[in-house]
């Protein structure tokens, strides 16, 4: 009698990571202490942007007419498709060029995966996934870096291009500016669901549409002198990002908490329980700095503080430009692009009203 062999279910990618997504990133407190007492980038009087303000990625002038724009971003997976993990990882890596009001230019690959825990034609559709969004960004993937690591990791080094005039920094935001974001807030709130079994299958593709959607409105918007500073939301969640632009700019941030958008189920979830410990970390470490209005509920702090991976694009944008700017934005493919607030003058810090 022949004893056919149990055929063994294939591994969960996310079960072979202790995170996923922008909510593997380091505490906010935890990487101020390591990079407290680091060396200035040094007297380079053509970097133009360092780590001084913890801007999304540095830029080199070269000339009179060109600056190189180089930034890196991996994480561990959030999802266990392969290819959409590769398509979501490469999409959230370019945007730190588009984010600078840059145009990319090509990408080198990031990968560290668990050799003999997951088979080949898994690590290859991530890094489909990858190349396809980068074809798509219309860049090639010129190369690379791989090593055997316990839990999978991929993401890419991508380099982009700008004019000098053209750089958006998360700086430069004055008062009166009103501020847009162009995608909804609650990926990282959909991922805790994923985890939890409790993700619908039309959530679940909201959140890829959302996440693969590439923010290369940014290089247009970089050249857009109604545009005085701009950042993409990731892993420090809208109040995280919101308080760093505060910050490079001198100013103070008001957002309108009913006006920021959503993805469909993020209420229900949040009010759930799905809330990532990349969130309760975010506001151990901001929540010093950020008012909430007494009326904000307790989820809607949750969803301030969501780590989003390849979030939207926060932007500072003078006001008389503001309605217009954003209805582009929604014609152009950003459906849940919205006003959600202002800048004022005064110190640093970012309030949120009900």
């Amino acid at each position: 009698m022949n004893i056919q062999a149990p055929i063994e279910a294939p591994v969960r990618l996310t079960s072979l990571a202790h995170g996923g997504g922008c909510g593997c990133k380091l505490a906010p407190s935890v990487l101020q202490d390591l990079l407290a007492g680091q060396p200035a980038a040094g007297p380079f009087h053509r970097l133009l942007v360092g780590t001084e303000t913890g801007d999304d990625a540095a830029v080199y002038q070269v000339d009179e007419q060109t600056c190189i724009i180089a930034t890196t971003d991996f994480f561990m997976p959030m999802v266990d498709d392969p290819h959409d993990f590769g398509r979501i990882a490469a999409t959230n890596a370019i945007s730190d060029v588009y984010a600078m009001g840059g145009t990319p230019i090509m990408a080198l690959a990031i990968l560290g995966m668990p050799i003999g825990k997951l088979p080949v034609e898994t690590i290859r559709a991530i890094l489909q996934g990858g190349a396809q969004v980068c074809a798509g960004a219309g860049i090639p993937v010129a190369g690379g870096h791989s090593i055997d690591s316990p839990e999978p990791i991929y993401g890419l080094a991508v380099i982009g291009t700008c004019r000098p005039q053209d750089v958006r920094r998360n700086g430069g935001a004055r008062p009166g500016d009103r501020l847009i974001l162009t995608k909804g807030l609650g990926v990282g709130i959909y991922s805790s669901a994923i985890k939890k079994d409790r993700l619908s299958a039309e959530a679940y593709a909201e959140m890829i549409a959302s996440t693969t959607l590439l923010n290369r409105a940014g290089q247009r918007l970089g050249a857009n002198p109604d545009i005085h500073a701009m950042t993409d939301v990731t892993g420090f969640g809208l109040i995280g990002h919101g308080l760093e632009m505060a910050r490079a700019s001198g100013a103070l941030l008001v957002v309108r908490a009913p006006a920021v958008p959503l993805l469909a189920e993020a209420e229900a979830l949040a009010k759930l329980g799905c809330v990532t410990g990349a969130s309760l970390r975010n506001w151990a470490s901001y929540g010093a700095e950020a008012e909430l209005g007494g009326d904000v509920a307790e989820w809607q702090r949750h969803v301030l503080t969501d780590p989003q991976t390849s979030g939207g694009l926060l932007l500072a944008c003078a006001p008389e430009a503001a309605d217009a700017l954003a209805a582009s934005l929604r014609a152009e493919g950003y459906p849940r692009t919205a006003i959600i607030g202002h800048v004022e003058a005064g110190k640093a810090g970012l309030r949120v009203e009900a």
